[in-house]
Order: C-alpha cells, then structure tokens, then sequence
C-alpha cells in the first residue's frame, strides 16, 4: 500500500470523497502464541494499537477508542496485575486517540459516531472522551459486557466503556451512512458480539478493518485460531467471512499484526491516509 503522512496539526478535513486515516495508539507487548494457537509460547510479540477514522460526506466514524492514557502511565491501577503482566502496554505519550486527532485538526466533538469493535480495553479505553458521539455496539457484544459471567471467558472492565454515553445497539450488519460506503459487520467469536469495519473507498477499493477477528495472515491462510477467543467455531466462522472478502470480493483485510504496512512514522504519530488498491514501496514504520 501506499501511505499519505500528515507530519503535523492541519485544518480539520472536510471530505468531498470518503477517506480512511490509519491512527497508532502506541503498541501492546504479548506471547505470539496468544494469537497463533499452534505455536509454543515465550515469544514476545508487539503489535500496534490501531483506531481508523472514516471521513463521509455525512460525518466521520472512528472505529475503535485504543487504550486510555492512565494505562501508560498506571497500568495495574487500570488493568489489574495479573492483565498489565500479560499484555504490556508500550504506548508512549501523545499516542492515544485524544491527540492523534488533535493531529488531523480535530476534536472528539468533530466525531459523529464511534463504532467499537469489541469492548476489550485496547478497543474502548478512550470512549469516555466522546460524549456527543453515538457509539455503535453489537446488541450482544454489550449484553454480555455489562453481565459479568453471561458469556464464559469474556470479562471486560466497566471502567472503559461504562459511561454515560449514546450506546446504539445494532444487532448484526449495519450501513452507518446509509449508502453502502460504510457498512459495520458482524464477525462474532473472539468476543459474543464483536463486528469488523468495511469501507468503500472507490471502486474496487474495499477495505476492511478486522480488529481482532484476525489477527494475522496465517490465521486466515492457515485457519489457525488465536487462543484469545471466547467461541472457537463461530471465530472460524468469521475468518472465513474475511477470507472471502479477501480472496473473492478483492477487499484489503487490514490486520494489526503488521505495522509496517499500515502505521509509524519518525514522530511515532501513525496517521496515513490510505489508498485503496495500491501497494506499500517501502516500511513506514520505526521498527
């Protein structure tokens, strides 16, 4: 793919066509078995955490909040021992969602809505910061969130997405702008209600956010499960959604396992403009 960089604050974007900017929340250390079921655990893995904002003529989505600046700073205050162990926050300043969009000219109030993938605290941990937003949420992604030990396995933490804030509930696809360009899809099975992101950039130009439906090519190219999962069989399900999405609708599957084809710079500030169709001529990332 090939990368449009922003390298500093800029007037706000005022689309006249439909763009999808690529935003790092910092990064999060973990065992590569977590993601890859087959392989032995022990090998340290740092993946990005990464945001997508959608510019439409209608409005601007942001798909995903990232983690929130208190588990940077505190991490076992606002993750707990025993998570802030397994999952190692690297994230440094500047790198949440709330400054991100500060460098693209804009503020939480400049969002209409935000779509979470999931409610795990790298997908969430900022929602607190947009309280005119309407959040768009999986009916059983929230239902299970708010009941503690409803679905096995999945435990998320209240303190990043219980707010007082505009939770829409949608219950399997959804079209955001209502025009086709935008389209919200369910993609259950490392959570009860997670969704993935596909956008129209032009034609022949869709792209699809996962998030954590896959983590990685080999999951896919493989069918290999990660071992973060809460349904197994409805996981494989939806790799084999995106797989054909990939291979026989020509979708770009954007995955968070390889920064460098989507995130970084010199700054550490990961905003690109991403081109639909296009290819990557060199790293952009600082390894």
């Amino acid at each position: 793919m090939q990368f449009h960089l922003t390298t500093g604050p800029r007037r706000a974007i005022v689309p006249a066509v439909i763009q999808l900017f690529a935003l790092c929340g910092g990064y999060i250390e973990l065992d590569r078995a977590s993601m890859l079921d087959d392989l032995p655990a022990g090998q340290p893995w740092t993946v990005p955490v990464l945001t997508f904002l959608v510019a439409h003529p209608r409005g601007r989505l942001l798909f995903d909040t990232g983690i929130h600046a208190q588990a940077r700073v505190d991490p076992i205050g606002r993750m707990g021992a025993e998570r802030a162990k397994r999952l190692v926050v690297k994230s440094k300043a500047g790198e949440d969602v709330v400054p991100q969009l500060a460098l693209l000219g804009l503020q939480p109030d400049d969002v209409r809505y935000v779509a979470n993938s999931h409610l795990h605290f790298d997908h969430c941990g900022g929602n607190e910061f947009f309280p005119r937003a309407t959040f768009l949420v999986q009916k059983a992604e929230m239902e299970a969130a708010r009941r503690p030990g409803f679905a096995p396995g999945y435990n998320p933490s209240p303190i990043d997405f219980d707010h007082p804030l505009d939770y829409r509930l949608v219950d399997g696809e959804h079209d955001v702008f209502g025009d086709g360009s935008v389209v919200l899809l369910p993609t259950f099975g490392h959570t009860p209600g997670h969704q993935s992101l596909r956008v129209r950039l032009g034609k022949g130009g869709d792209m699809v956010c996962a998030a954590d439906a896959c983590y990685t090519r080999e999951n896919m190219d493989r069918d290999v499960l990660p071992r973060i999962l809460w349904n197994g069989p409805i996981m494989r399900e939806s790799l084999a959604t995106l797989r054909r999405l990939r291979d026989q609708a020509g979708a770009t599957v954007l995955l968070r396992s390889r920064p460098r084809a989507v995130a970084g710079d010199a700054a550490g500030a990961c905003r690109h403009r991403l081109a639909p169709r296009s290819r990557c001529s060199r790293p952009c990332s600082t390894g």
